[in-house]
């Protein structure tokens, strides 16, 4: 019998090599899972679940527990509605528990992967935020795990955060009840709250409180414009990453929202309805952040042009196919009597920055126009806003490397999101025919990102060189077939939109 004993505990020695004793937080201990050299914590509470009376108001403090908390699994995703793959955006860009209608109001949650070997290890912190157009989106994304980042040196975490209605809803009667006399952005507060639960416990998973980067696409990237500007996230965090996303196109003030959220009911009446029923009230608008004058107090363009935004280095940029579109491509005319409808006696320049003599050429300048106006125009504006009045460094990069698939999957070319496999190194949670090359690229991404997060530089052994961006050497890293600097993408589509807008506003 001894020989079987013997047998049986060497069996056992990998999971006992995996149990590494519990973490502390201010909440209770947790127990995380290891696999190689990263344990990963999952589903811990930084808020208490935002529900019944505390819908609609900003995170309260997560209950203590007491023994061991495993973190072994994540949470629901935020309440959203169920969502599947679709267009370029497969299952690995979609959030798990929402694909399986697994989401809940009981959602504020954070993971944590660290290759820390003890407390206080000082490594760079990077703390991810989400896409998903404020309306869905969850930390259990695929494509968003952080083993790869933390392979290379970084606690890397993810965390739910309210989105749609229960994340950006204003009314009269919550301004008059909140104690700033806001409404509307409890999703950013959400933000607010993982960083805040971030400064004060990271360090017992290896990470450097005083060294903390936002980053996010899409949604997360607007996100992290608006915790740049924001008063309320002071001191939380020291670099900012925004992949293909800012806040310089108008938001809504807080009396529109205020007024678009009275006409739904009394808030009691609100809050007293199933969570399914406000999921797409009728008459509700847009969620989005907008300009309360507490969270945002200006619009974004104003905080940055007084120098009132946190100052952090900050690395942006946007995608070659940013602007996918859906539907039926538009005709020459078509294109060109819109253009005279928006854009009236600046047609013509429009015409010659987006050009439409033919349908084929309309419906390239459609898809441009759809990139730049959302996402190009105002990354550039960032970064010239953040040259003008910030003293810290900008990095700004241009991504089109177009990920290997079908032919239906690469007709999206450098699509929205196409990117985070790379930043993130998570190619191997995507399912594509990887090459030699796209796995490089991948290496390059992520060392910057890190490097970015460690120093605010993205700069580092073995990397092609990145100079920073300045007003007046305004150049952008090209990420894709080749990794090297060049001159700003787009240029006379971004000058045309740089002129609308000005005038606009």
């Amino acid at each position: 019998m001894r020989p079987i004993l013997l047998v049986l505990l060497a069996a056992s020695l990998p999971l006992l090599a995996a149990m590494d004793p519990p973490v502390h937080t201010e909440s209770g201990q947790v127990q995380g899972v290891t696999n190689g050299a990263i344990t990963s914590f999952k589903d811990i509470p930084y808020a208490a679940p935002p529900v019944g009376d505390l819908r609609w108001r900003a995170p309260q403090p997560a209950a203590k527990w007491q023994g061991v908390r495993r973190a072994d699994r994540f949470s629901a995703a935020c309440f959203q509605a169920k969502t599947g793959a679709f267009g370029p955006w497969s299952a690995e860009f979609i959030a798990k528990n929402a694909m399986e209608g697994g989401s809940s109001e009981d959602c504020l949650y954070l993971n944590v992967w660290t290759a820390g070997a003890k407390a206080g290890e000082q490594r760079p912190v990077m703390v991810w935020i989400y896409g998903g157009g404020f309306t869905s989106g969850s930390g259990d994304v695929p494509v968003y795990d952080g083993s790869g980042l933390a392979r290379k040196g970084a606690v890397m975490v993810t965390f739910n955060y309210r989105v749609g209605v229960f994340g950006f809803f204003a009314h009269p009667e919550l301004t008059a009840e909140s104690g700033h006399n806001a409404s509307g952005n409890y999703g950013l507060l959400d933000m607010i709250a993982a960083l805040e639960w971030v400064h004060r416990n990271i360090s017992e998973f290896g990470g450097d409180p005083g060294n903390v980067t936002i980053a996010g696409q899409s949604a997360g990237a607007f996100a992290v414009n608006y915790l740049m500007a924001s008063p309320v996230a002071k001191g939380l965090f020291h670099r900012a990453i925004a992949e293909s996303g800012a806040a310089f196109l108008p938001a809504p003030p807080l009396h529109e929202a205020e007024a678009a959220g009275a006409k739904l009911g009394t808030i009691p009446e609100l809050r007293a309805k199933p969570a399914q029923e406000l999921l797409r009230p009728a008459g509700a608008s847009r969620p989005s952040p907008i300009v309360d004058g507490y969270v945002v107090p200006e619009p974004v363009p104003a905080i940055f042009a007084a120098g009132r935004q946190n100052d952090v280095p900050l690395l942006t940029g946007w995608n070659a196919d940013d602007g996918v579109s859906f539907g039926p491509a538009p005709t020459a005319a078509a294109f060109r009597e819109n253009a005279q409808r928006t854009y009236g006696e600046l047609s013509a320049a429009f015409l010659k920055a987006f050009p439409a003599a033919s349908d084929e050429e309309a419906a390239k300048s459609q898809h441009a126009l759809g990139r730049d106006q959302i996402f190009a125009w105002q990354e550039c504006a960032w970064a010239r806003a953040q040259a003008g009045t910030g003293k810290s460094k900008i990095f700004l990069y241009y991504f089109d490397r177009t990920p290997p698939g079908t032919p239906e999957q690469i007709k999206y070319g450098a699509f929205h999101s196409g990117e985070i496999a790379y930043a993130l190194n998570t190619l191997s949670r995507w399912d594509r025919p990887w090459t030699e090359a796209d796995r490089k690229l991948a290496h390059q991404m992520s060392s910057y990102w890190v490097n970015f997060a460690r120093q605010g530089d993205p700069n580092g052994p073995g990397l092609p060189p990145w100079p920073a961006y300045t007003r007046g050497n305004e150049r952008a890293m090209r990420l894709g077939e080749s990794v090297q600097p060049g001159p700003l993408p787009d240029r006379p589509q971004l000058d045309f939109l740089g002129q609308y807008n000005a005038r606009a506003r």
